[in-house]
């Protein structure tokens, strides 16, 4: 019995990449797939944004334009889910691709109504492109695009296995949080979440739960049996 009936799933492009750090682990993307595939099979309807870290985060180049680098970070996304969505259908689920702006006929532009018509029929739906405009991160296209579909609950896979109170990679003191408010990241700053992501959560009541990618089947496990890292609400 699924916890949830309909997720909004972030993965991250460094999560594509694996250990080489660019382009796509195909090992990686079919393992991720087919944990999308027992969801599914389960009967979750799930919605997919993908980060595009493997290719380009415009806040990380300095050497052009934001704006401009901010739309080379949105196509790197579009892309990530173009490569996904064919690698799901190989493993013979139904999918489509929405992006925010018209990508000639890779994509379809996106519209709330077609995207949740899509997930009803069982269809694995991703929201490539960001928010469509630059200074937004991929977690708050993630949040804006969780609370147009009505989900249940965004499922946020990262490199860590929850939220701390300082970063782990430095702090080995550093404590992890089972549960936490969207209040108390905003007061304490906390930086696993986007900001503005967080604050749209807050405000829609969105439920949101980090974990861990790498650990096993972590995916399936905390969409069907109950958190294992972070789960961030508003109480």
């Amino acid at each position: 019995m699924a916890t949830y009936k309909r997720i909004l799933l972030k993965l991250s492009g460094e999560a594509l990449a694996g250990d080489q750090g660019f382009g796509f682990d195909e090992a990686n993307v079919i393992k991720v797939g087919k944990q999308i595939k027992e969801l599914v099979d389960k009967g979750v309807q799930v919605a997919i944004v993908i980060g595009g870290g493997n290719f380009m985060r415009g806040r990380s180049c300095k050497s052009i334009d934001r704006t401009k680098a901010d739309s080379i970070g949105m196509l790197a996304t579009v892309m990530n889910c173009i490569y996904v969505s064919e690698n799901l259908r190989n493993l013979g689920l139904k999918t489509q691709v929405f992006t925010p702006f018209v990508c000639g006929t890779f994509t379809e532009q996106f519209s709330k109504d077609k995207a949740v018509a899509a997930m009803e029929e069982g269809k694995v739906v991703f929201c490539g492109g960001g928010t469509g405009h630059p200074y937004f991160s991929t977690d708050t296209g993630t949040a804006l695009r969780a609370i147009e579909l009505q989900c249940d609950a965004i499922v946020m896979a990262k490199a860590v296995d929850g939220i701390y109170d300082s970063d782990p990679a430095v702090n080995k003191d550093a404590k992890k949080y089972d549960s936490i408010t969207y209040t108390e990241i905003l007061t304490k700053q906390l930086k696993a979440v986007d900001l503005t992501a967080s604050v749209l959560c807050m405000e829609n009541h969105m439920p949101m739960i980090l974990f861990d990618l790498n650990i096993e089947n972590s995916i399936v496990r905390n969409v069907l049996e109950g958190c294992t890292g972070t789960i961030v609400t508003n109480e």
